[in-house]
């Protein structure tokens, strides 16, 4: 600590409480302190260079310091820095935002609520569809279907539905009326024997029966990514969306898209719900709609859901609901930037383009001996380390291989997310072919590391 006082790092340990992070472990480590960043690298503070190969958090589309965002937000603050939506007010970004998400998104999807995050938005769901159920006279309707491993969010509702052990754990949550049901991800979940086909229908009969045992009255909405990233980069199987999305029309369960990631070409598709041929009813939007250059989400309402909600506001008086920074003008107008970059760069053509080659480069892993399984989509990808590959038996100390592989990794030069024991590519939709080839070259080095690494600590 000596060499650390009057530094940041210090600075860091002392005041600042970091999310998603073991507090106590921080204080003898210190945090990485990143000081700038320029298309998909990073330079920390002493002047080493990385990959940003997850995009900040998943994130970072048009890459770091675009110069048209950070003249979109002056231009906007010179303007109207501030101002809010509460009580008809409104200001032109917030509404061309509203306008163009309205165009981009599919056709039942005409109306945007505007947060600062895709917890809040998540948030913001649960509440529209219980005030929902409420004006419709089903009180009873209020029950939220989700899945294990799912990511919605960290705050008490969103991170209720989130289906994670470590969001849950002595935080007394789930603290709202929701049923986790089964990863689709065949790999881990798949029974001896199962083909990928019959694992798809099980999970669509376990669909069905929880609908049964619950009653179809009593459950409001359907919420899932379209590609689970958060809680280990999981692609569906074939059919699992369009079963889905049959059985919740079927029993009157209203379909949720939580597009925070997969969202704005992520997957080589504008929404991950078009990758994988499914319709929402409510879509939830965040990350890449500003590349986080400034803190935005969005609700997207179909007319058959937001109607009631706006007849019972006047039935009401008002529609009690709403955050100081609901359609903020500085970040709508990074977020129509954002867009229209994403657009005249062809980023989501670009994703695309690099899908063969990103995924390729990570199936040429396979064979390494830590590695189970390689899967993703579009440009997110993911290593699942084991102990055995012959088994699929996970490492006993979970999570440890995974914190040894980003240490090495940021040594490498490489930043990627370990989850557990999987690691996690998410690079900005900005990449070449070069710099995926440049990816892969520093996830191989990392690997040949990583084998001795783990077994001087006799992990395998």
């Amino acid at each position: 600590m000596d060499a650390l006082s009057n530094s940041l790092a210090a600075a860091d340990i002392a005041h600042v409480v970091h999310p998603v992070t073991n507090l106590r472990a921080h204080e003898t480590n210190g945090p990485l302190v990143m000081a700038r960043g320029e298309g998909i690298r990073v330079y920390d503070d002493r002047g080493k260079e990385y990959i940003e190969g997850l995009a900040g958090l998943w994130s970072v589309g048009v890459g770091f310091s675009e110069k048209r965002l950070a003249d979109a937000a002056y231009q906007q603050m010179l303007k109207l820095p501030y101002y809010h939506t509460f009580t008809s007010k409104s200001n032109e970004p917030s509404i061309r935002l509203a306008e163009k998400l309205a165009e981009m998104t599919p056709e039942p999807l005409t109306r945007a609520f505007f947060t600062s995050s895709g917890s809040e938005a998540n948030d913001t769901i649960v509440k529209m569809v219980w005030y929902r159920s409420n004006a419709m006279g089903k009180p009873e309707k209020k029950k939220f279907l989700a899945r294990t491993k799912a990511y919605h969010g960290i705050t008490i509702a969103s991170g209720s539905l989130t289906g994670l052990p470590t969001n849950h754990r002595d935080f007394d949550l789930p603290a709202i009326p929701v049923r986790h049901l089964t990863c689709p991800h065949f790999y881990r979940f798949g029974m001896e024997g199962e083909s990928e086909a019959e694992f798809t229908a099980r999970l669509l009969r376990e669909l069905e029966d929880v609908i049964a045992q619950e009653g179809a009255e009593t459950i409001a909405a359907f919420i899932g990514e379209p590609l689970m990233a958060a809680g280990g980069v999981m692609p569906p199987p074939a059919g699992y969306w369009e079963g889905v999305e049959r059985i919740c029309r079927a029993n009157d369960i209203l379909l949720v898209s939580d597009e925070v990631i997969c969202g704005f070409g992520r997957l080589g598709t504008p929404f991950g719900c078009q990758k994988y041929g499914f319709t929402p009813d409510i879509m939830t939007l965040s990350k890449q709609i500003t590349s986080s250059y400034m803190p935005l989400a969005a609700v997207m309402l179909s007319e058959a859901v937001y109607a009631p909600i706006a007849d019972n506001s006047a039935r009401l008086g008002v529609f009690g609901h709403g955050f100081t920074a609901s359609g903020h003008p500085v970040a709508t107008a990074v977020a129509l930037e954002n867009i229209a970059i994403i657009e005249e760069r062809d980023l989501m053509g670009n994703a695309a383009r690099l899908e063969q080659p990103f995924q390729a480069g990570l199936r040429s892993f396979a064979d390494h001996p830590l590695v189970g399984e390689v899967r993703g989509a579009g440009l997110i990808g993911a290593l699942e380390l084991v102990a055995d590959k012959a088994t699929k038996r996970p490492f006993e100390k979970a999570g440890r291989a995974g914190q040894i592989a980003a240490a090495i990794g940021h040594e490498e030069g490489l930043i990627f997310r370990s989850i557990v024991d999987q690691l996690a590519l998410c690079p900005p939709m900005i990449v070449t072919e070069e710099d995926v080839g440049e990816i892969m070259t520093r996830m191989g080095r990392t690997l040949e590391r990583l084998t001795g690494a783990v077994a001087a600590e006799g992990l395998a």
